[in-house]
């Protein structure tokens, strides 16, 4: 493998104009695509936004709402701080309502607008339109199927002037203005708004760090260019699958930061390794000698940290494919995406990169114009500018550990098992319009619509049936009432024909304060034991109904999706370090690492600390989709670092070093590298953290947490101490795969007398 590498590596340093001008094309036609430049339709404008779900009654029942619904869309404003008993005041607002009525009435694709000053005293449905606490009221409009996206608008900017004009002669009055398609249209554009603010606050740091790591801008430059052309390349990857699967607006984010990290991460380990090589090659000469340095040390990089880019890509890869045993389409979304994106970086950084590091040849051993910047500059000569020497803090630390590898482990151990103990009590919510800040004004709009307006809003839970008997359905009503936490049931009222079948429906509402809660979510159960005995099919929905199944279909599916990572993880280190301990110990450490993570998460945003500090209001929960998602992002981060360590001590190893001396030196070698592009990757999340959606913040810090815990107490401390501890066992595996292992991947001959010592040697240890 090593030699596939190293004849990769020749061919990109020898033809490495040929290499870029053809990334060039390839990033220009993904922007074009991305944006529809080309005349095709723009990622943007494909997403579907809605609360995940997963098939089963629940989203069966939803369906049928759906296909028995006229298919109209709903506009609508919310004023409050308005006294509805004071003449006065309704002297003001009847004639600024009046004309607004008739205005919207004019509006082609308007259907029907109702309010209350329109209708007579003591009509129910003047009452409905009117707030709970008798401070407002609600105008609401109808607009007919099929209407552009732009007639909700036209809508929504004469409702924002009713607001305005009722504002300006109502002191104290205030409203809001909100509708279905205009909440999706909202989301998309936090999306882009989130995506551009990520981008702003990570690319600048990153680059300023890695300046520092390698002490000049064309080093540090070449990771972020490869950034820029594995963002395009996975934006044009995500339009293809949005013609494929439901692309969720949520997916663009945090696929795009995923890419932008690995690339970064990728790009950082060749540079470095490049720039090492070319130290070890001597000094710079001319012509011929020249070039034939320079591919090289190419070649050397390639087959050293190019391999572990490739096991690395794969192995990630690999843990974002177990979400495509899912069926939440927004989880298999994730994975494909993720999976495809993950694919664009690896080739990236196993192409562009080099080509890149081609171009600039010998100029990296020169310092950037920064270096004349004495405070930067003298930081970046300590940490990076040369390779790092072998005698320094990481394998100071090494050996630290190694004098107490029982303690260290015990200890790091414990804090991560403490760590994770909050995950125990991980809840979770589909927050839907929650997913907006509180500030926002369709989560104002909605929040005020269901707190003022019961009768209209929509109900907990829906029963859908397959029967308009009104006597069975009358049972049927009478035995949900009974059920403990319904709240009230109203009568059943007929639907329409769907599939050739008469469908009723019956509404229900719950006593639990947070229906998509514990109590609510038994709740549901509890109202599915009793229709399941009905004499015809019911199916009970809603959106805390769609989260039940939603869960239960992670819970079943998560075993599948795990048992695929885990072999997957194990065969693939098995294949880079021929060892078998050392994949069941690195799954173990991660798993450690992750479940610390959730822990912190957990403690954030379920318990809403920090809120003030990150801007956000904790919901009781996490996003049903965010513990999945951090086990596949997160385990497939951990074993990228991992990959990153245990192929310097492995090279190390098989250069002959002895097993304590291979982690000291490996973890020196690669201590720098594993901390810098964790560093980074901790700011490319935390910067899209500073988003706005809700999900998008919570995977944000869920992601850095779990990175700067496995950079920190993982790699450095766990890793060397459980090395230590296993010594020679470190490297045992049977005889038959050790000599299997050295057919697949190369490597000295394992005999069975050598094999016999190796055991023997773990043993004494």
């Amino acid at each position: 493998m090593e030699g596939m590498f190293a004849a990769l590596g020749r061919a990109v340093s020898r033809h490495p104009r040929v290499v870029l001008a053809g990334w060039a094309l390839l990033a220009a036609l993904c922007a074009a695509l991305a944006t529809g430049a080309l005349g095709g339709t723009a990622l943007f404008d494909n997403l579907d936004e809605g609360a995940p779900a997963a098939p089963g009654e629940a989203l069966d029942g939803f369906e049928i709402l759906q296909d028995t619904s006229d298919g109209t869309s709903f506009v609508g404003t919310a004023v409050s701080g308005v006294d509805l008993a004071d003449p006065a005041v309704l002297a003001r607002l009847d004639p600024l309502v009046a004309a607004a009525r008739a205005e919207l009435a004019d509006e082609p694709s308007v259907i029907a607008v109702a309010d209350p000053f329109a209708l007579p005293a003591g009509d129910p449905r003047r009452d409905a339109l009117i707030a709970a606490d008798g401070d407002g009221f609600l105008v609401s409009v109808r607009i007919e199927a099929g209407a552009p996206i732009t007639a909700d608008e036209a809508v929504q900017q004469r409702l924002d002037v009713l607001v305005s004009d009722i504002g300006a002669a109502v002191p104290g009055a205030h409203g809001s203005v909100g509708g279905g398609l205009l909440v999706y249209d909202e989301i998309t554009e936090q999306v882009e708004e989130d995506l551009r603010r990520g981008e702003l606050i990570a690319l600048p740091l990153s680059l300023l760090v890695m300046v520092v790591v390698f002490g000049g801008f064309l080093a540090a430059g070449i990771p972020i260019l490869g950034a820029f052309a594995s963002i395009v390349g996975a934006l044009a990857c995500l339009l293809g699958f949005s013609y494929l699967l439901t692309v969720d607006t949520s997916v663009v984010t945090v696929v795009s930061v995923l890419g932008l990290g690995l690339c970064i991460d990728y790009g950082l380990l060749i540079v470095s390794r490049y720039r090492e090589e070319l130290g070890a090659a001597g000094s710079v000469t001319a012509g011929g000698a020249e070039r034939d340095r320079l591919v090289a040390a190419m070649a050397a990089t390639m087959a050293t940290a190019g391999r572990t880019v490739a096991f690395s890509g794969v192995t990630v890869a690999l843990s974002l494919g177990g979400l495509l045993v899912f069926e939440a389409p927004v989880l298999r979304a994730m994975g494909a995406a993720g999976l495809s994106v993950v694919l664009v970086a690896m080739l990236v950084a196993l192409t562009l990169v080099p080509a890149l590091l081609a171009v600039g040849g010998a100029a990296l051993d020169r310092p950037g114009a920064l270096m004349r910047l004495p405070v930067i500059g003298g930081v970046a000569r300590r940490l990076g500018g040369v390779a790092a020497d072998d005698d320094g803090a990481f394998s100071a630390v090494a050996r630290r550990v190694q004098r107490r590898p029982i303690l260290v482990t015990l200890l790091v151990a414990a804090t991560l098992a403490a760590l994770a103990l909050p995950a125990a009590r991980l809840d979770v919510r589909a927050s839907g319009i929650g997913l907006l800040p509180v500030g926002n004004e369709q989560r104002q709009f909605f929040d005020t619509f269901d707190a003022d307006y019961p009768v209209l809003s929509d109900p907990d839970v829906t029963i859908v049936a397959a029967t308009t008997d009104a006597v069975a359905l009358a049972g049927l009503v009478r035995a949900v009432g009974d059920v403990p936490g319904v709240a009230g049931v109203e009568s059943a009222a007929p639907l329409g024909v769907s599939g050739g079948t008469d469908y009723s429906a019956i509404d229900v509402r719950l006593d639990a304060a947070d229906p998509a809660g514990q109590e609510g979510r038994q709740s549901v159960r509890d109202i599915r034991a009793v229709t399941s005995d009905s004499a015809f099919a019911t199916y009970v929905t809603g959106d805390t109904a769609i989260l039940v199944d939603l869960v239960q279909s992670i819970r079943e599916r998560a075993p599948i999706s795990l048992a695929i990572v885990v072999l997957a993880t194990l065969v693939l280190l098995f294949a880079m370090t021929g060892s078998v301990l050392i994949p069941v110990k690195a799954l173990v450490m991660n798993l450690l690492s992750l479940g610390a993570a959730l822990g912190v998460t957990v403690l954030i945003f379920q318990d809403g600390n920090l809120e003030g500090l990150l801007g956000f209001t904790a919901m009781g929960g996490l996003e049903v989709i965010i513990a999945p998602l951090v086990l596949a992002f997160g385990f497939g981060l951990s074993m990228d670092y991992e990959m990153f360590l245990l192929s310097r001590i492995k090279e190390l190893r098989d250069q002959g070093l002895g097993n304590d001396e291979a982690v000291a030196l490996g973890l020196q070698r690669s201590g720098r590298i594993i901390t810098s592009a964790a560093l980074i990757l901790v700011i490319v999340f935390a910067g899209f953290a500073t988003g706005q959606l809700l999900v998008i913040k919570q995977m944000g810090i869920a992601l850095a947490v779990a990175i700067a815990l496995d950079a920190t107490l993982v790699r450095v401390l766990l890793v060397p101490s459980t090395m230590t501890l296993l010594r020679e066992w470190n490297w045992w595996a049977p005889g038959p795969l050790r000599r299997l292992h050295h057919r697949l991947f190369g490597g000295p001959p394992v005999t069975p007398a050598e094999d016999h010592e190796l055991l023997g040697a773990g043993a004494r240890s």
